[in-house]
């Protein structure tokens, strides 16, 4: 399966570090491909060594002002022109998509491919695991959304939740 991954280019604590290599562990002893941000930094960086390590292929999707980033170890590695043509390519490659703790990106990134969802223009799974419950107030956004009438499809139907890396591979059925 290839499994893009959104998550933060930056270095983060081992609160955050840890279930994300647990994650990558997983991934690449699944034998399943990573498709990610194509970056050698931070938890990005970290998520395709460990994906590397257990025996997992790495397709990063790069942008071109962020190319001097690209992690050199890939299989592959693509460079789009801009964000909006890496976010198309990120999706069109990918088979599921799964959420790690990220910032602004991460949540540009997630929010475009629900949006995509909710208009039937994909049909992919999306999980994101809630590492320390990062993301309890998108979680609590989301149902308030649902609660509201704001969605025109089950919540349930757009994206889940998971508390470990174990589960989003359960959910992933994978």
């Amino acid at each position: 399966m290839n499994i893009c991954v959104f998550c933060s280019a930056n270095s983060l604590d081992d609160r955050y570090s840890a279930p994300a290599a647990d994650f990558a562990r997983l991934l690449g002893e699944g034998g399943h491909t990573l498709v990610w941000g194509g970056s050698n930094t931070g938890l990005m960086g970290e998520l395709a060594d460990g994906v590397k390590a257990a025996g997992g292929r790495l397709v990063g999707i790069s942008v071109e002002f962020l190319k001097h980033k690209g992690y050199e170890g890939a299989d592959e590695l693509v460079v789009t022109a801009d964000l909006a043509e890496r976010k198309a390519t990120l999706l069109s490659r990918a088979d599921a998509v799964v959420v790690l703790v990220g910032g602004l990106g991460t949540l540009d990134e997630v929010t475009e491919v629900l949006e995509l969802k909710k208009h039937a223009l994909h049909d992919k799974p999306v999980v994101v695991l809630d590492t320390e419950g990062f993301y309890a107030g998108l979680r609590t956004q989301m149902e308030r959304m649902e609660a509201e009438g704001f969605l025109p499809r089950p919540l349930a139907e757009l994206i889940t939740f998971a508390d470990t890396p174990a589960q989003v591979f359960e959910q992933l059925g994978a």
